[in-house]
């Protein structure tokens, strides 16, 4: 951990518990997008937990960062409401009492999850270890601010009606936090349509622009302005944008310098298309078919009193692995 973070844990040591969950939330989420992918977010988690874990500046670069700094204010945002943070608790903007709609018969109540603080907190401590202030911090600042951001535009609204017999003469609501799973379907997609930057230098220091050869906005804009007699125009991507620097690795072959673990062993589906399809995992080496027999209890029943009898069931099947 950098100085800055240290210096946070020391301040506020019940958050590093929330940190580490996380941590954890982030881990799970991305192996469970990534598990029919040639690189599947295995790897990455085993290092450093708050340290650069991958070295390619790729979208599965961005991608990492992203759900790493939105399992952090996730997870923070949930410890403050469940009173495991001291220093936090619930969103006091939409208490009791403030920002009623008398007129659609509901009101604030509840606890609503005090999204700020998870997302300041998570920045102060995510952003902290972006010391270089090069194109690929500046890569990752802009990756962690769309994962923080999206827990906050992805809260939902929950109610609870109060009436008798069951009526909804009034309703109390909160804000809460949605399933961590939408935030990882999200980012997915985000990933999918990620852009690649170039960093240039301005007259406020380096900052990072779309690349021209490939993306259409940057490149219209360009000839838009050629055609008008002007100075090409800079093209920023939009804040809730992933981004990377590099083309990625196949992914294909471990790799110590780039942190990939290769395909060989990966299971996968010898009759499938796309993802987990050993056409795809095995990368043109073909697979191996390893013929497995297993025995296992069936067709069970229980007879009084009190005993289970169960029979013992022989089952075949294959199993390919990527050679």
């Amino acid at each position: 951990m950098t100085t800055a973070q240290r210096q946070l844990c020391s301040e506020m040591p019940d958050a590093l518990i929330a940190l580490g969950e996380g941590h954890q939330l982030g881990a799970q989420e991305c192996q469970h997008q990534f598990r029919g992918h040639r690189w599947n977010c295995s790897e990455v988690w085993q290092r450093n937990a708050f340290a650069h874990v991958i070295p390619i500046a790729s979208r599965e670069a961005a991608y990492t960062y992203a759900i790493a700094s939105a399992g952090a204010a996730y997870a923070v945002t949930a410890a403050c409401a469940k009173g495991n943070i001291s220093v936090c608790g619930c969103d006091m903007q939409h208490k009791t009492g403030q920002g009623q709609a008398k007129a659609e018969n509901w009101k604030w109540g509840g606890c609503s999850a005090d999204v700020e603080f998870g997302m300041k907190y998570s920045r102060k401590f995510m952003d902290a270890r972006e010391l270089e202030r090069d194109s690929r911090s500046f890569m990752n600042l802009h990756n962690n601010r769309v994962g923080r951001t999206l827990v906050k535009k992805l809260l939902r609204t929950d109610c609870k009606c109060h009436g008798v017999s069951g009526s909804c003469v009034m309703k109390t609501c909160w804000k809460s936090l949605p399933p961590f799973r939408l935030l990882g379907d999200k980012l997915m997609q985000k990933y999918q349509k990620a852009k690649t930057v170039q960093a240039i230098k301005g007259k406020r220091g380096l900052r990072l622009v779309l690349s021209r050869r490939k993306h259409s906005r940057a490149a219209a804009a360009a000839a838009a302005a050629a055609a008008a007699g002007q100075k090409p125009a800079i093209v920023a991507p939009k804040r809730l944008e992933l981004i990377y620097l590099e083309a990625s690795p196949n992914y294909c072959e471990r790799s110590i310098q780039t942190g990939t673990l290769g395909t060989a062993g990966r299971p996968c589906n010898r009759t499938g298309h796309g993802p987990q399809s050993c056409d795809l995992l095995c990368c043109g080496r073909g697979h191996n078919t390893q013929h497995i027999r297993r025995t296992s209890q069936c067709r069970c029943q229980f007879r009084w009193c009190c005993e289970v009898k169960c029979d013992q069931c022989d089952e075949s099947y294959e199993e390919f692995t990527c050679k």
